[in-house]
């Protein structure tokens, strides 16, 4: 009996010259679910794209963990006491101390803008913290310096080296605010000026770095900064940066008071939420997509019943319970779901990958902190709008399979 109901609902599906009409309908019932299913893995791909493009680039600057202390100086003394426990950790693979500050950056004789001066430690033993030192487009952490008379070597952001036209090799005026005295004779603070060799840049793709930021080594950075033998805090590269909260709360308790722990996703908390809720946004606005698909598999299915209504009848009349009659029209509605459903699941994978792989939309790098619109599919979620796309179709046929097995076989043979 099931494999008669299968041929019959392939038969009524089927286009012949007496209902075109509802093939055609059919026809566009299918596309409004493959369309939506598209829609749906295209937009998911792409807010998943953009929360991981957004998390690496993040993530090359940024370490997993900071662990600060509270206070007015903003500075841990005790750092290496608390460093060795902090290495002590399972499930920390690399810590370092580091300094960040601002100062101002003078080209020329009257150009002057402000950068955050990022000092790390040059030794970075097996493992450096962040990826950065990766993405030095020239140099690397020995800051060697060639010029007479500096303070030591930097290394600049490529848009901050392509601004100031400063390359490997120029000198380069870096003010330091934190170095600033009181000049009782003229009664105004007077700044703090250093020559700095620029000894390398680099290039991360996230425009907010390579924008403001310049390196230079840990123990020039305490002197620029004024810390002395101190320290900002310390930069915390842990085995998965998912678990950098709970790793943190357990150094927080290890260390205990003044110290406190920081980790990436809070430091970016607004960021990824606005990402998340604009994700469940779009998904529940792009569904609405595919219930409209399913109000034309409703209309479609009426049109199917009203169209074979003599035949339901005779069919009936033969002995098909109206249980069959029943199934008959919801294996049609599941038809042209999955149908639907499969591809647009198809056409929104090769569209994703085509669009990512091809980097064919640029974005304005200092607007979106990308420069192109990254496209990646989740299994999972692609999963769902799959499972999701399939159960409203299924739920859309019940009205119609209902009213057909509801007719009555003399009234039904006996139709116009």
């Amino acid at each position: 009996m099931k494999r008669l109901e299968w041929r019959i609902a392939a038969r009524y599906l089927r286009s012949r010259r007496s209902s075109r009409l509802v093939s055609l309908i059919t026809l566009i019932a299918t596309a409004g679910v493959a369309v939506g299913v598209t829609a749906l893995i295209v937009v998911m791909g792409v807010m998943n794209g953009l929360q991981s493009e957004l998390r690496e680039k993040i993530l090359i600057a940024s370490p997993h963990l900071r662990i600060l202390t509270f206070g007015r100086g903003l500075r841990v003394d005790n750092w290496r006491e608390a460093l060795e426990m902090i290495r002590a950790h399972p499930e920390v693979e690399a810590a370092a101390p580091f300094v960040i500050t601002q100062a101002m950056v003078r080209a020329g004789a009257d150009y002057t803008e402000g950068v955050h001066v990022l000092g790390i430690d040059p030794d970075t033993t097996t493992m450096s913290v962040t990826p950065l030192p990766r993405h030095f487009s020239s140099g690397d952490l020995r800051f060697a310096t060639q010029l007479a008379n500096v303070d030591g070597g930097i290394i600049l952001g490529a848009r901050v080296s392509d601004r100031l036209l400063a390359f490997e090799g120029d000198s380069l005026s870096v003010i330091s605010p934190a170095r600033s005295r009181f000049n009782a004779a003229i009664g105004a603070f007077m700044p703090s000026y250093w020559w700095f060799e620029v000894t390398g840049r680099f290039e991360t793709g996230m425009y907010e770095y390579d924008n403001t930021y310049v390196v230079m080594r840990l123990d020039v950075a305490q002197r620029f900064a004024g810390l002395g033998d101190a320290v900002s805090g310390i930069d915390v590269r842990v085995t998965d940066p998912n678990e950098a909260p709970r790793i943190g709360a357990e150094l927080e308790a290890l260390l205990d008071y003044p110290y406190f722990s920081k980790a990436w996703q809070e430091q970016n908390a607004q960021l990824f939420s606005a990402l998340q809720l604009e994700k469940l946004g779009m998904g529940l606005i792009l569904l609405l997509i595919v219930i409209v698909a399913a109000f034309n598999i409703v209309g479609t299915l009426t049109m199917v019943v009203t169209d074979k209504t003599r035949e339901i009848g005779i069919l009936r009349a033969m002995g098909l319970s109206a249980k069959s009659v029943y199934k008959i029209f919801v294996i049609q509605g599941i038809i042209v779901g999955l149908v639907g459903t499969v591809t647009g699941a198809i056409a929104g994978i090769a569209i994703a990958q085509l669009f990512d792989r091809g980097r064919l939309i640029s974005l304005d790098p200092s607007v979106y902190f990308i420069d192109h619109l990254p496209i990646k599919v989740q299994p999972f979620d692609s999963m769902l709008i799959i499972f999701a796309s399939i159960a409203v179709a299924t739920v859309a046929t019940l009205y119609p399979s209902r009213r057909a097995a509801e007719l009555a076989p003399v009234d039904a043979i006996r139709h116009e």
